[in-house]
């Protein structure tokens, strides 16, 4: 039970393909809640089909937030979800209504509950582009090395072709002086900035979870994933942006180019989905003070509801 003077929020996580749209959804309408997304892909605009975004129907009237707010060519960060996704919530609490984080990224819900600020990850366009060029130009085990002179620690967890992480950390410590390995250490001692009650989704055989992701595969394909896929590449996005690494997206752009069948696609998509849902599961079984709903064959939304009812007013949520 939770007794915090932190503003209270919901969380509604588990792998993909659990029902987490439908019972946040249910859960905002009889608590006075608004949804928030965790969902790292449904950030993206244009990305509907494969990130299994709700529609309108499917929101019924409750307000959504933090999905369709960035182009897909946009290298959407954490450190951008934390900032837009908090003024959301905290837009929410002003109004007087619940925040339900709603999503299974469990970096995003992680770093938004406990209120990271990933110093000098915003830093300007300029010191990025030189040292975007200097990797270009000198590679990454180079570059690696340049940061383990500064930061060995963060080097030491870091392979030389993870681009994105080492110039992160070398940006870090120009933008600011001290490293990412210092400025993460304090971040973990402060408390978190909201005080969230979660409830996760599952099912008790995980047989019956990767059938669920199977057939959401299939679904998803007949409902035009590949076309969703073929337009995006048409407005010019690159194939090898963030976006376009999605589970789904990358399978589908393979097959666009004849690399692949799209038989073939779709089998290699319900493979990653079952794999990002076993990751889902290792993340969320080392969290404690979880309200678990373990579907059976298949979800039973009532009774997911009633319990979630219960276990946030533990909470203090009602």
């Amino acid at each position: 039970m939770i007794r915090s003077t932190q503003p209270k929020i919901a969380v509604i996580t588990g792998p993909t393909a659990t029902g987490k749209t439908f019972l946040g959804v249910c859960l905002a309408k009889e608590l006075c809640g608004e949804v928030v997304s965790a969902d790292s892909m449904q950030v993206y605009r244009h990305m509907d089909i494969g990130t299994a975004k709700a529609t309108p129907e499917e929101m019924c009237g409750v307000p959504h937030h933090m999905i369709d707010v960035a182009e897909p060519f946009e290298n959407y960060s954490v450190a951008r979800y934390v900032r837009e996704a908090d003024e959301c919530v905290r837009n929410i609490l002003g109004r007087g209504r619940l925040p339900i984080v709603v999503g299974g990224t469990g970096l995003y819900i992680d770093s938004l509950v406990a209120g990271r600020d990933f110093g000098g990850e915003a830093s300007n366009g300029a010191l990025r582009s030189e040292l975007e060029a200097r990797y270009r130009l000198i590679g990454g085990k180079n570059m690696l090395e340049e940061l383990r002179k500064v930061d060995p620690e963060r080097a030491g967890r870091l392979h030389p072709s993870d681009e994105k992480r080492i110039l992160r950390a070398l940006e870090v410590y120009l933008t600011t002086g001290r490293t990412i390995t210092e400025h993460d250490a304090e971040t973990k001692k402060l408390p978190p900035r909201y005080a969230a009650t979660t409830i996760a989704l599952s099912f008790e055989r995980r047989e019956d979870l990767y059938a669920r992701i199977d057939a959401r595969a299939e679904i998803m394909v007949k409902a035009g994933l590949f076309e969703e896929v073929r337009s995006i590449l048409d407005r010019g996005v690159p194939d090898n942006c963030t976006a376009m690494q999605a589970i789904g997206y990358k399978e589908a752009a393979m097959a666009i180019r004849g690399e692949i069948s799209e038989n073939a696609a779709l089998d290699r998509i319900k493979t990653e989905s079952r794999r990002y849902a076993k990751r889902q599961l290792t993340w969320l079984r080392r969290k404690e003070n979880i309200g678990w709903i373990l579907w059976k064959s298949a979800p039973d939304f009532e009774y997911g509801r009633q319990f979630s009812t219960m276990f946030l007013a533990s909470g203090g949520l009602k």
